[in-house]
Protein backbone atom coordinates (compact mmCIF):
# COMPACT_ATOMS: atom_id res chain seq x y z
CA UNK A 1 0.00 0.00 0.00
CA UNK A 2 1.08 3.29 -1.01
CA UNK A 3 2.03 6.00 1.92
CA UNK A 4 -0.46 8.12 2.86
CA UNK A 5 -0.12 11.95 2.34
CA UNK A 6 -0.61 13.87 5.36
CA UNK A 7 -0.61 17.70 4.07
CA UNK A 8 -3.38 17.28 0.51
CA UNK A 9 -2.02 19.84 -2.23
CA UNK A 10 -3.99 21.10 -5.31
CA UNK A 11 -3.56 24.45 -7.61
CA UNK A 12 -6.76 26.78 -8.88
CA UNK A 13 -7.38 29.73 -10.87
CA UNK A 14 -8.69 32.81 -9.57
CA UNK A 15 -12.20 32.86 -11.11
CA UNK A 16 -13.33 36.61 -12.07
CA UNK A 17 -17.33 35.48 -10.38
CA UNK A 18 -15.61 34.94 -7.24
CA UNK A 19 -14.06 38.32 -7.25
CA UNK A 20 -14.80 41.37 -5.76
CA UNK A 21 -14.54 45.07 -7.83
CA UNK A 22 -10.80 45.57 -6.88
CA UNK A 23 -9.77 42.08 -8.04
CA UNK A 24 -9.46 40.65 -5.02
CA UNK A 25 -10.66 37.23 -3.88
CA UNK A 26 -14.32 38.12 -2.44
CA UNK A 27 -13.74 36.75 1.25
CA UNK A 28 -17.15 34.74 1.38
CA UNK A 29 -15.40 32.98 -1.84
CA UNK A 30 -12.52 31.95 0.48
CA UNK A 31 -14.29 29.17 1.84
CA UNK A 32 -15.82 27.73 -1.47
CA UNK A 33 -12.13 27.38 -2.41
CA UNK A 34 -10.88 25.57 0.49
CA UNK A 35 -14.08 23.40 0.09
CA UNK A 36 -13.41 22.63 -3.06
CA UNK A 37 -10.24 21.74 -2.97
CA UNK A 38 -10.63 19.55 -0.03
CA UNK A 39 -13.52 17.68 -1.27
CA UNK A 40 -11.40 17.02 -4.56
CA UNK A 41 -8.58 16.13 -2.49
CA UNK A 42 -10.10 13.66 -0.53
CA UNK A 43 -11.82 11.92 -3.58
CA UNK A 44 -7.59 11.84 -5.02
CA UNK A 45 -5.92 10.58 -1.96
CA UNK A 46 -8.17 8.69 0.25
CA UNK A 47 -10.94 7.63 -2.10
CA UNK A 48 -13.94 9.45 -0.25
CA UNK A 49 -16.28 10.72 -1.77
CA UNK A 50 -18.34 12.90 0.54
CA UNK A 51 -21.20 12.74 -1.97
CA UNK A 52 -21.49 9.12 -2.40
CA UNK A 53 -21.21 8.46 1.04
CA UNK A 54 -23.86 10.99 2.01
CA UNK A 55 -25.93 8.96 -0.88
CA UNK A 56 -25.39 5.55 -0.15
CA UNK A 57 -24.57 5.65 4.18
CA UNK A 58 -26.79 8.51 4.73
CA UNK A 59 -23.78 9.78 6.34
CA UNK A 60 -21.29 12.69 6.08
CA UNK A 61 -19.81 15.58 7.61
CA UNK A 62 -21.22 19.10 8.35
CA UNK A 63 -19.05 22.26 9.03
CA UNK A 64 -19.48 22.97 12.45
CA UNK A 65 -16.38 26.03 12.90
CA UNK A 66 -14.60 27.98 10.62
CA UNK A 67 -11.77 30.80 11.92
CA UNK A 68 -10.41 32.24 8.92
CA UNK A 69 -7.38 35.30 8.61
CA UNK A 70 -7.13 36.74 5.33
CA UNK A 71 -3.37 38.06 4.79
CA UNK A 72 -2.77 38.49 1.75
CA UNK A 73 -5.24 38.96 -1.53
CA UNK A 74 -5.44 36.44 -4.03
CA UNK A 75 -6.35 38.10 -7.62
CA UNK A 76 -8.42 37.49 -10.53
CA UNK A 77 -6.94 34.85 -13.17
CA UNK A 78 -4.29 34.34 -10.17
CA UNK A 79 -3.07 30.50 -9.84
CA UNK A 80 -2.84 29.52 -6.11
CA UNK A 81 -1.76 26.39 -3.88
CA UNK A 82 -3.90 25.32 -1.43
CA UNK A 83 -3.05 22.93 1.08
CA UNK A 84 -4.73 20.89 3.66
CA UNK A 85 -4.46 18.84 6.90
CA UNK A 86 -6.45 16.91 9.03
CA UNK A 87 -4.55 18.26 12.90
CA UNK A 88 -7.16 16.48 15.28
CA UNK A 89 -9.98 14.35 15.59
CA UNK A 90 -12.16 13.18 17.75
CA UNK A 91 -14.64 9.79 17.16
CA UNK A 92 -17.82 12.20 15.34
CA UNK A 93 -15.42 15.71 14.74
CA UNK A 94 -12.72 16.76 12.73
CA UNK A 95 -10.26 19.97 12.60
CA UNK A 96 -8.69 20.41 9.21
CA UNK A 97 -6.34 23.90 8.81
CA UNK A 98 -6.55 24.78 4.87
CA UNK A 99 -3.53 27.03 3.44
CA UNK A 100 -3.97 29.06 0.93
CA UNK A 101 -0.64 30.71 -1.07
CA UNK A 102 0.32 32.20 -4.17
CA UNK A 103 1.93 29.79 -6.96
CA UNK A 104 5.44 29.57 -5.40
CA UNK A 105 4.63 29.41 -1.74
CA UNK A 106 6.66 32.20 -1.41
CA UNK A 107 3.57 34.11 0.61
CA UNK A 108 0.65 32.66 2.73
CA UNK A 109 -2.82 34.26 1.56
CA UNK A 110 -4.87 32.93 3.85
CA UNK A 111 -5.78 30.24 6.48
CA UNK A 112 -8.77 28.71 7.86
CA UNK A 113 -9.05 26.50 10.67
CA UNK A 114 -12.59 24.45 9.81
CA UNK A 115 -14.27 21.67 12.24
CA UNK A 116 -16.70 19.21 10.61
CA UNK A 117 -18.84 17.16 12.74
CA UNK A 118 -19.63 13.52 11.38
CA UNK A 119 -23.74 13.44 10.86
CA UNK A 120 -25.87 10.49 9.74
CA UNK A 121 -28.62 12.27 7.55
CA UNK A 122 -31.55 9.75 8.26
CA UNK A 123 -31.61 10.13 11.70
CA UNK A 124 -30.48 14.19 11.94
CA UNK A 125 -28.12 13.14 14.70
CA UNK A 126 -24.22 13.02 15.13
CA UNK A 127 -22.62 9.66 14.05
CA UNK A 128 -19.52 8.41 15.08
CA UNK A 129 -16.77 7.12 12.80
CA UNK A 130 -16.47 3.93 11.41
CA UNK A 131 -13.63 2.36 13.15
CA UNK A 132 -11.72 1.80 9.52
CA UNK A 133 -12.38 6.13 9.68
CA UNK A 134 -10.62 6.39 12.63
CA UNK A 135 -7.70 4.17 11.47
CA UNK A 136 -7.56 6.27 8.42
CA UNK A 137 -7.71 9.65 10.90
CA UNK A 138 -5.17 8.06 12.94
CA UNK A 139 -2.81 7.29 9.78
CA UNK A 140 -3.23 10.88 8.33
CA UNK A 141 -3.47 13.20 11.05
CA UNK A 142 -0.59 16.38 11.15
CA UNK A 143 -0.75 17.90 14.18
CA UNK A 144 0.34 21.39 14.37
CA UNK A 145 1.50 21.56 17.70
CA UNK A 146 -0.50 24.66 19.17
CA UNK A 147 -3.65 25.04 20.86
CA UNK A 148 -5.42 28.42 19.26
CA UNK A 149 -5.90 29.70 15.91
CA UNK A 150 -4.14 32.75 16.76
CA UNK A 151 -1.16 31.10 17.91
CA UNK A 152 -1.24 29.19 15.06
CA UNK A 153 -0.95 32.46 13.24
CA UNK A 154 2.03 33.97 15.27
CA UNK A 155 3.78 30.68 14.46
CA UNK A 156 3.73 31.09 10.75
CA UNK A 157 4.55 34.58 11.73
CA UNK A 158 7.66 33.79 12.99
CA UNK A 159 8.47 31.14 10.60
CA UNK A 160 8.52 33.63 7.78
CA UNK A 161 5.71 32.09 6.20
CA UNK A 162 3.55 35.13 6.71
CA UNK A 163 5.86 37.53 4.28
CA UNK A 164 4.76 41.54 4.35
Amino acid sequence: MNQLLDVLRSKTKIRFQDCDPFNHLNNGSYINYFMNHREDALIDNYDIDIFKMAKKEGKGWVSSSNQIAYLKPAFLMETVVLESQLIRFTNSQLHVEMRMYNEDKSHLKAIIWCGFVHFNLLTQKREIHTEDLMQLFENVKNPVNVFTFEERLNQLKSNAIVKT
